[in-house]
């Protein structure tokens, strides 16, 4: 069986899916299901903004969260969509990182030519 959230499709061995809302759902769906990621949290950001304060940064060299900075300055700006495929990572992961990253007011979302894209902050 696949997986039936929108853009997964993956395969899901017999008696392996959750059952969400009528849905079969992989794993990882299901945790983003339960769990979504929320670029909206004032708690977040004031955390991000004491975290900033003592010094600690994104700047880890490989983290993914420091990829999704660099392809934007490159780019100038991308949708969900485009940064999962580019880096090659699930959109449920890109969408945590970007809450993350959002929190920290490095990127915020821009509309571009009626599009809704990851911009720098």
């Amino acid at each position: 069986m696949l997986c039936q959230k929108e853009n997964c499709k993956v395969e899901i061995e017999e008696g392996e899916g959750r059952d969400f809302h009528g849905q079969l759902l992989c794993d990882d769906c299901y945790m983003d299901a339960l769990s979504p990621a929320r670029t909206c949290d004032p708690w977040a950001v004031r955390s991000a903004g004491f975290s900033k304060e003592r010094g600690d940064t994104t700047e880890h060299g490989g983290s993914l969260q420091q990829k999704i900075i660099d392809l934007i300055k490159k780019t100038g700006g991308l949708s969900l969509a485009e940064l999962a495929e580019k880096l090659s990572v699930r959109q449920g992961n890109i969408e945590r990182e970007i809450a993350a990253l959002r929190h920290m007011e490095k990127i915020r979302a821009a509309m571009q030519d009626g599009k809704k894209v990851i911009v720098l902050w």
